[in-house]
């Protein structure tokens, strides 16, 4: 009898291709959670990228959407319940389109004060008709 033609029970047949990794879901969106990369989690599990991608694309994204969530109640925690005015003006800035203008006039003319007095412009108007 030739090697090929040899039987073999179940426990001599070698097993083809790379051993079944255990990788836990929940560890997946646990990595995911705290924004690791795709690099970072394949590094953990010591796997290729895809294998990741290819399995776990529900569990990264839930992850992320997770993580995205506790980072915004933090901020908003610090800024509005903490009282902290750099992250208030960060996520008015964000949220609400708020920006930093610069009023730059090229001619001398002074800004109107009326925006900054309590009386009416038209009142300042009179007033200033009356002086002349």
């Amino acid at each position: 009898m030739s090697n090929q033609e040899k039987p073999t029970t179940q426990s001599e047949v070698k097993k083809v291709g790379r051993p079944k990794l255990n990788i836990d879901p929940e560890q997946v969106k646990r990595l995911a959670r705290l924004h690791c990369t795709m690099n970072e989690m394949a590094s953990f599990f010591d796997c290729h990228i895809d294998t990741l991608r290819d399995n776990f694309s529900n569990e990264i994204a839930k992850g992320k959407a997770e993580g995205n969530i506790s980072l915004r109640r933090k901020q908003w925690q610090t800024a509005v319940e903490k009282g902290n005015v750099v992250m208030l003006i960060w996520l008015g800035k964000q949220m609400l389109g708020q920006v930093n203008e610069r009023f730059d006039s090229d001619n001398d003319t002074p800004l109107p004060i009326y925006d900054i007095v309590d009386e009416p412009k038209e009142i300042i108007e009179l007033k200033e008709v009356k002086n002349e």
